[in-house]
């Protein structure tokens, strides 16, 4: 079979501890081009994978490469218009989450990839983690009962201890980035929670500060508190002021608590209203503090799913929906009330 033909555009901690890696283990594809402002980079990453193509210029890249997937791995702001430009030139592509910063630009990247029959998949990792896939079974199932409330966090010290530009990262940039904490992991828990529940988030209240990074226009802590269609109310905190990582959610149901990644040894424990506990060994999360992000599953899910022509587990629907989410706590924010985010849904 001929090997998928990979680009990747942006060249930093995301593509270093994750998609370069990832496809590089992929005997499907063969990374051919790599893509960065900062030249140093793409040839730093084309000496340790294979060799592909230097390129400043992402429009360049996508032209002159016959390409199937490109990877977008840029700021914030970019993950729109490398996405559709891509699209339209008729490449399959995986984008990094928020997957924009409106929903207007989410609305033109899920019209673009429609439009040239090709897929887009946001990089939503937490899906793909064992216990989230555990739980979200024993949901589904009936075996907890009825879902009543859950919280959910994602803190840790901040992007600078993980970016390759440290403190001057483009992270604490709000043109670049246009929202802090919140976009770079309180978006990652509004779609896990989304998964796990089955259920889409429909409104929003919150408070979203800058409070422990200095010399930013971004916010660094936030906390929401979530209402399902269906009633189900809960709290999702994110921030950059975590002295160490807290990456867990709690679900408590009418038969059993469950307790994802709030044990340092069982990654997922179910506790149960009879008095059981069963405790489950799946193996931890991926965490910034361990240094590394491979492994995810996520480029093996986006590949298999054009080999074989399946559908992927994140598409551009479910990744406008997760980020409404977050648009709605800012909204909430600013306007000091509770937003309804229903009519902006896929």
């Amino acid at each position: 079979m001929k090997k998928l033909r990979v680009g990747v555009v942006g060249c930093g901690s995301i593509a270093k501890f994750r998609h370069l890696p990832e496809y590089h283990a992929n005997q499907n594809v063969e990374l051919v081009a790599l893509c960065d402002i900062v030249q140093e980079r793409a040839e730093h990453a084309s000496e340790h994978y294979g060799g592909g193509k230097v390129y400043t210029d992402y429009k360049e890249m996508i032209d002159r490469e016959e390409l199937d997937i490109v990877s977008v791995c840029t700021p914030n702001y970019l993950h729109a218009p490398v996405s559709i430009y891509a699209s339209k030139a008729g490449v399959n592509v995986l984008c990094e989450k928020p997957m924009a910063t409106s929903k207007e630009e989410a609305d033109e990247m899920i019209a673009a990839a429609k439009e040239a029959g090709k897929k887009l998949m946001i990089a939503h990792n937490q899906r793909f983690v064992p216990s989230h896939q555990k739980a979200r079974q024993l949901i589904e199932s009936g075996e907890i009962g009825k879902i009543y409330s859950f919280r959910t966090a994602f803190g840790h010290p901040g992007p600078e201890g993980w970016s390759v530009d440290g403190k001057d990262s483009w992270f604490f940039r709000k043109e670049e980035a246009f929202i802090g904490a919140m976009g770079d992991l309180g978006v990652h828990k509004s779609d896990l929670m989304r998964y796990l529940l089955g259920e889409e988030i429909v409104e929003v209240g919150a408070f979203i500060e800058t409070s422990a990074k200095q010399n930013t226009d971004v916010d660094d802590t936030a906390v929401c508190v979530l209402k399902t269609e269906n009633g189900i109310v809960g709290t999702l905190a994110a921030s950059w002021s975590y002295k160490r990582e807290d990456n867990s959610t709690i679900i408590y149901a009418e038969k059993a608590v469950l307790r994802l990644e709030d044990d340092p040894t069982h990654s997922l424990v179910v506790q149960y209203a009879t008095g059981e506990t069963v405790r489950y060994e799946l193996g931890r999360i991926q965490s910034n503090e361990s240094g590394g992000q491979t492994g995810s599953h996520v480029i093996d899910h986006f590949v298999a799913s054009i080999i074989e022509d399946t559908e992927v587990l994140v598409d551009g629907n479910e990744g406008k929906n997760s980020l409404m989410v977050i648009l709605g706590a800012l909204e909430s924010n600013e306007t000091k009330k509770i937003v309804n985010i229903k009519n902006d849904l896929n």
